[in-house]
């Protein structure tokens, strides 16, 4: 059965307002899969889908993948300036750069993965608030899953959303700027200020 021709008759199509991540994790034939629960979250924490940065055939293959019982939301990308799609552009390329040669790590949930965290950057708040997560630790754990080897480079400690943009940036030869959320964030002067701070 190809997947445009699934059938899905026992949850109907929902305005992804009212799906939870309780009833995400319901319609997975396997709750406890590695991605399941983290992806159930991030799709949870927005109403507006589009802030994911999933094309529609993304949407489509990460639900067949994890909640199957489930149709996937449909939802258009959302870029606003050449800017800003040049970095989502440049960022997914360079997460998937990291990604854990023949690790246990599905490629697909990574391509998902790095186009949730490009397109959470366009955003003016921490990286954990903007995917909708917990703290930084869930962050850091994220990224060790999916992406180990930026983790291992962040020995300073510097926050995420700074540190992708950063490396970004250096990785292509260019002076480190701020990701270009960053100049809405009340942090913004912390870590972009005299003090630079982590």
């Amino acid at each position: 059965m190809t997947l445009r021709n699934r059938q899905y008759p026992r949850y109907p199509a929902m305005t992804h307002s009212l799906v939870t991540r309780a009833q995400l994790l319901a319609a997975s034939a396997s709750p406890d899969a590695p991605g399941t629960a983290l992806f159930a979250t991030l799709l949870a924490a927005h109403d507006d889908l589009s802030l994911l940065g999933l094309s529609p055939e993304q949407f489509a293959l990460l639900y067949a993948r994890h909640f199957g019982a489930m149709r996937p939301p449909k939802a258009g990308l959302v870029i606003h300036s050449e800017e800003q799609a040049g970095f989502v552009s440049a960022l997914v390329v360079f997460l998937l750069s990291h990604v854990r040669a023949g690790g246990a790590v599905d490629m697909a949930d990574a391509d998902c993965l790095a186009s949730i965290i490009a397109h959470a950057c366009l955003r003016p708040d921490h990286l954990w608030r903007d995917l909708g997560l917990s703290g930084r630790d869930e962050v850091t754990d994220m990224l060790s899953r999916y992406f180990p080897t930026l983790v291992a480079r962040n020995v300073d400690g510097m926050r995420w959303k700074k540190f992708l943009a950063r490396e970004l940036a250096l990785s292509l030869g260019l002076v480190p700027q701020p990701a270009p959320g960053c100049p809405g964030c009340e942090d913004f002067g912390f870590c972009f200020g005299s003090k630079g701070g982590k």
